[in-house]
């Protein structure tokens, strides 16, 4: 049995991107794959993941598809607010302040997951709550790097770098709220994920190995890929 006042587990995920990048005529997380929006993908898995007490989705003030392209979300475990922002750190920062209204406590947890990483398997969100859930710090999914990275400069290569001890960030990523919001408040608008965040204040977030099917979903490549593996609707 948990205790009445250990800490819980929320999900929140940033969902007012405009998918620019993707190619497409409509924001990426409503683009269909295997028959259904990618986002509706992203919180069916999340669903599935019983230690989540509830998932917040933070949209873009002037989103008007949300309720009709995944009918059914809202409810005790399925959040909605409209109070995206300009960058991911403000969109999250405007959910963890939500969060806060509705009751979620400072030393809850909080796992932020891209909408676009539809491939998410409850199995990999499980594995980071449990190598995550009596850690100081927290941490995220993330792959080593297998691949050979080459610095660029003017389109050629300028340096090879070492891939030793690299790993590509996934998410979910895992951290208190209370820290969180003090991560996300020092940091500015700058920062590309919530561990960088993190770590800007000395702290260091567990990493947890992902999958390599963890995908962020991004560019039009990556929609076949996902569609393929998703299977044809």
């Amino acid at each position: 049995m948990t205790a009445p006042d250990a800490p819980r587990c929320y999900a929140l995920l940033p969902c007012a991107g405009t998918g620019s990048r993707a190619g497409s005529a409509l924001p990426k997380q409503y683009v269909p794959i295997a028959g259904r929006p990618m986002v509706a993908h992203t919180l069916a898995a999340l669903a599935r993941v019983a230690r989540l007490q509830s998932v917040l989705v933070v949209l873009a003030p002037d989103d008007g598809r949300f309720e009709t392209d995944v009918p059914g979300f809202a409810g005790e475990r399925g959040w909605v607010t409209r109070c995206g922002g300009a960058t991911r750190a403000e969109t999250v920062a405007n959910g963890l302040a939500v969060l806060a209204e509705r009751g979620v406590r400072a030393d809850d947890w909080v796992l932020v997951h891209d909408a676009a990483r539809c491939l998410i398997e409850p199995a990999w969100v499980d594995r980071l709550i449990d190598a995550c859930l009596d850690d100081e710090v927290g941490g995220l999914l993330a792959l080593p790097v297998a691949d050979t990275l080459k610095q660029a400069q003017d389109g050629r290569v300028a340096a090879t770098l070492p891939r030793a001890d690299k790993w590509a960030a996934q998410t979910p990523q895992m951290f208190r709220l209370g820290l969180l919001q003090q991560a996300l408040a020092a940091a500015g608008a700058a920062v590309t994920d919530e561990a960088s965040a993190v770590e800007a204040l000395g702290l260091r977030p567990r990493l947890v190995e992902g999958d390599a099917a963890n995908i962020k979903v991004t560019w039009p490549s990556d929609f076949r890929l996902a569609q393929a593996l998703k299977g044809s609707p």
